[in-house]
């Protein structure tokens, strides 16, 4: 019932407890992100109702496929993860960091107001709150964190979502990210359907989620209910479409820069940059400098770049890394390798987007799987 305190941090709740939830988030000012059906796809945007979740429909992927289909039941959540990450709300594509105007002798530096949405996150997977926590390094730790990403991390509520169904691209399992959200989160769903009834296991991860869950129709969830939610979870973690063989990742990538088969992934690599854009962790970026025509005003924009743009690596004189070899090369080794030098851990959640998203089907759980296959074992004494 309403007010009632959830019992041991779990509890039950059905469709008009979902709409509930909704509604008790905006209504303390939360602005809720959630996923929508728009252009053939599964994205990240306003949810208001329970009605704006793409019920009943779930998504066919593979390399360089994407596909909605309808399914024979109504889940809400029965989908993997699309071409939009989290990361679009917390690090936009292009954001203006500052603007300057004429102020007779000089120029005034106006900097840009902090966003005003609190937002809340609903449906955020397992790879995707690690995706998040490396985000968080990236920009938060070290002696200058991001202002930026700090003011709109502050405060954002998450609900996330146990995985339910994994695409045909998803290794979160090889890399310990997932299927089921162990922490990260301030509530976490677990969509229940079985004949007759729909409902949700409601785990509390947070005081901030206790209090939402203690405003919302609930009962307390039984034994039954954990057994369901685990056997889903358990299926999930079975059914991965693909695997990545971490051991000695690290050193296999670092030691062997010279492996032919970056030249041969190189003549397929479009250098399109996809794979960096949907990745929910690649961070680079670059900034440009606009001036009005009259002089009177300018402005910086920072925009998302990529390791596989030519520019990207320009020094004076002309760009590192001329060769799409290169630069494939770059992405990769950073991503399952150097990523752990730089951060104290992989670059890589296991989400598959990179996979799914190549307009060629390149594969870097293939590509890691070749270099390794081609070495002889190592010999230990």
């Amino acid at each position: 019932m309403p007010g009632q305190a959830p019992t041991a941090g779990e509890a039950i709740i059905d469709r008009e407890g979902l709409q509930a939830l909704l509604d008790a988030l905006s209504a303390r000012g939360f602005s809720v992100i959630g996923p929508r059906v728009r252009d053939e796809a599964i994205v990240y945007e306003a949810v208001r109702e329970v009605a704006d979740l793409p019920e009943g429909w779930t998504d066919r992927q593979d390399g360089g496929h994407y596909r909605l289909e309808r399914r024979k039941d109504r889940a809400l959540f029965g989908y993997a993860v699309g071409p939009h990450s989290w990361k679009r709300f917390l690090f936009p594509p292009q954001q203006r960091l500052w603007r300057a105007q004429r102020t007779g002798a000089g120029f005034a530096i106006l900097e840009e107001a902090p966003p005003l949405d609190r937002w809340a996150f609903l449906g955020v997977r397992a790879c995707e709150l690690r995706a998040l926590a490396i985000q968080d390094r990236v920009f938060l730790g070290g002696s200058h964190p991001d202002r930026s990403y700090a003011e709109r991390r502050r405060g954002l509520f998450i609900v996330a979502l146990q995985c339910g169904e994994p695409s045909g691209t998803c290794f979160c399992v090889s890399m310990e990210a997932g299927p089921k959200a162990a922490s990260g989160f301030d509530l976490a769903l677990t969509e229940l359907l079985s004949p007759g009834s729909h409902r949700f296991l409601v785990e509390v991860g947070s005081p901030a989620g206790e209090e939402i869950l203690g405003a919302i129709p609930h009962r307390p969830a039984g034994a039954a209910d954990r057994r369901e939610a685990d056997a889903l979870l358990a299926s999930t973690a079975s059914r991965m479409g693909r695997s990545l063989d971490t051991r000695g990742i690290r050193e296999l990538l670092q030691d062997h820069p010279e492996h032919p088969r970056w030249q041969e992934v190189a003549a397929r690599c479009l250098a399109c940059a996809n794979c960096t854009m949907v990745c929910p962790t690649c961070f680079c970026s670059t900034v440009e400098d606009h001036t009005t025509l009259t002089g009177e005003g300018a402005e910086r924009t920072r925009l998302w770049d990529s390791c596989f743009t030519l520019d990207f690596s320009y020094l004076h004189g002309g760009s590192v890394r001329k060769e799409i070899r290169s630069r494939y090369r770059q992405w990769m080794t950073h991503k399952l390798s150097t990523w752990f030098d730089q951060f104290g851990s992989s670059g890589c959640v296991g989400c598959g987007r990179c996979i799914t998203w190549c307009p060629v089907g390149i594969d870097l759980t293939e590509e890691a799987r070749a270099i390794r296959a081609s070495l002889p074992e190592p010999t230990h004494a």
